[in-house]
């Protein structure tokens, strides 16, 4: 999945050089994922009754491949090893959530 992502990112890169004269930041591609985020919340809100549209499973299922995509480009740019990440964070939850709770309230997930 994440070497598809980056070649579709490859070919996005193409694609704005040509049209712009130089490929999207790491930063933009981020502000880009906070877009399609919002999206996102637009399509759960539609999905909840509130905004209500046609199409909402096909836009939902695009938003959530959007926003998976914007992750795996961003964290091949900055070398993680994502699945690895997430194993560690489930296991950091896993541990923290079956363990009697304190009384001092924790930080949820980062």
């Amino acid at each position: 999945m994440s070497a598809r992502a980056v070649a579709v990112r490859e070919l996005f890169a193409r694609r704005e050089a040509d049209a712009h004269g130089r490929a999207w930041t790491t930063e933009e591609i981020m502000l880009g994922f906070v877009g399609d985020v919002g999206d996102l919340a637009k399509i759960v809100q539609g999905k909840e009754g509130v905004r209500p549209r046609a199409d909402l499973d096909a836009a939902l299922a695009h938003e959530l491949a959007d926003c998976l995509w914007s992750v795996l480009v961003l964290a091949d740019a900055y070398d993680v090893d994502l699945p690895a990440a997430f194993d560690a964070t489930m296991d950091d939850l896993t541990a923290r959530l079956s363990s009697p709770r304190s009384s001092t309230p924790g930080p949820g997930p980062a």
